[in-house]
């Protein structure tokens, strides 16, 4: 669900190094990555109700699920297309970040402690969550912290611009977006909620986790028991919607996530990491890569290289690590939630 990317200018991020300190610059990357750097305000006024893309997309939305037609042609002619979105989106990625860079962004002694702080407070709810889902309180904790700093950050974007922008404005993945749209105005129904109190990422997610509309639809769960789902306000459904989101996805209740790993034959090391694992531990083993943990020689791994602070790091990620990627598919983010995850439970 957290979108990570970094589109700004290299030279630019050159200078602002030579003239930031470390920690500010830390700052500057995850606002980055963070999408912090879009201009929310530059909109364009266009009325999305009159174009043929649309008028077939509220015709499905009538027949197939009895919407309103008035209410969806009133709310695509209000919609504001977000040009700053279009423009940021369009832009490749021309800095990917290394572990070195990224871990310093989540993995800090304040979101460690800020997250003890979490988890102290909503220990009872998290206790609940783990017993019900199997999953640990501190990788619950982690991922909310990553996610939005505990709430902090849940982004002010108001879903439906977002997504009506990308669906019929950005036709590279208009169907992903136009599908989503489809799923946030059946969530909205479904939930109750006027479609203008429902912010978040420019990108569609929404509340503490960072759902999607249609993992929200899928996955979120009421677990304070008021007959609603809301992942903006309610803690306890935010953890019981993550909870249950990696139970889903085959979370393993009671076995590890990854473990550190040294390598004698580098050529056995994929280029790009996969994040599914895909040889066992003996397999590994009998090409030169040392496990340092008892793991069963037939259980499944992943074997997995960061260029972290003192060179290349190696870790062979287990079932727990791939589904901790379901949630953002990359290895970056699912080794920052673990680390963190760590620093929280300590």
């Amino acid at each position: 669900m957290c979108l990570v990317f970094v589109g700004y200018k290299s030279g630019k991020l050159r200078r602002m190094k030579i003239i930031m300190g470390k920690k500010v610059l830390r700052i500057v990357l995850f606002l980055i990555a963070s999408g912090f750097f879009i201009n929310a305000q530059s909109a364009t006024k266009v009325d999305y109700s009159q174009r043929a893309e649309v008028k077939i997309f509220i015709d499905e939305m009538v027949e197939q699920h009895d919407f309103d037609r008035t209410y969806l042609e009133s709310r695509f002619s209000a919609a504001k297309r977000l040009d700053s979105i279009l423009e940021s989106i369009a832009k490749p990625a021309e800095k990917k970040l290394t572990w070195k860079q990224y871990r310093p962004i989540f993995v800090t002694n304040k979101r460690s402690n800020k997250g003890k702080t979490f988890m102290a407070k909503h220990r009872e709810i998290l206790e609940r969550a783990e017993k019900e889902f199997g999953v640990p309180v501190e990788i619950i904790t982690a991922i909310i912290g990553v996610e939005t700093y505990y709430g902090k950050h849940t982004g002010k974007y108001t879903i439906f611009d977002s997504l009506t922008t990308l669906g019929f404005d950005y036709p590279p993945r208009s169907a992903f977006f136009k599908s989503e749209l489809k799923q946030f105005l059946l969530l909205s129904k479904e939930e109750n909620i006027d479609v203008d109190d429902m912010t978040g990422s420019y990108a569609g997610a929404m509340g503490m986790p960072q759902f999607i509309s249609s993992s929200y639809r899928r996955y979120a769960v009421d677990f304070d028991g008021d007959g609603k789902r809301d992942l903006w306000n309610s803690v306890p459904d935010v953890i019981g919607s993550v909870a249950n989101y990696f139970s889903e996805h085959g979370w393993q209740e009671g076995e590890s996530i990854v473990h550190p790993a040294n390598v004698k034959n580098k050529s056995v090391v994929r280029e790009k990491n996969a994040l599914k694992p895909y040889a066992t531990v003996g397999q590994l083993k009998n090409q030169g890569v040392d496990v340092r943990q008892d793991l069963d020689d037939k259980a499944q791994i992943t074997l997995l290289r960061f260029k972290g602070k003192r060179g290349d790091e190696y870790w062979a990620g287990l079932n727990n690590f791939y589904v901790i990627t379901r949630y953002n598919h990359s290895a970056l983010y699912a080794m920052a939630v673990y680390q963190l995850s760590e620093k929280i439970k300590k």
